[in-house]
């Protein structure tokens, strides 16, 4: 059964940082593509990272880059996304998925709020 669980979520701080886990069952994580995704009320779902297959290729928006990083960490099925100097627009639900932008599989997701 795949299941995709993620956690790390909260409230930060403008200039912060923070890292959210995805963990992973039912399937081999590198065997697939494992993308980061976010949706804030009123906008549209954004992929904000991606990791592809084993040679963990990874992808990332202009919106995010330099600022997110995405690891895998097979040993442990998990993917984390480590994101550092957030804003305030990046205050959204985080979910991963299996797949870079269209998905079948994707869990239920954690909040991350960006305030002072």
């Amino acid at each position: 059964q795949v299941q995709l669980v993620e956690s790390g979520g909260g409230l930060v701080q403008p200039g912060g940082s923070l890292r959210l886990s995805c963990a992973a069952s039912g399937f081999t994580l590198d065997a697939v593509a494992i993308g980061w995704f976010r949706q804030a009320p009123g906008k549209q779902r954004e992929a904000v990272s991606c990791i592809i297959g084993t040679e963990g290729r990874t992808y990332y928006p202009d919106s995010v880059k330099g600022r997110f990083t995405i690891s895998r960490d097979n040993a442990k099925s998990t993917v984390y996304l480590q994101m550092n100097s957030v804003k305030p627009e990046d205050t959204a639900l985080y979910f991963c998925a299996i797949g870079c932008s269209e998905y079948n599989y994707r869990g239920q997701g954690t909040q991350v709020t960006v305030s002072s």
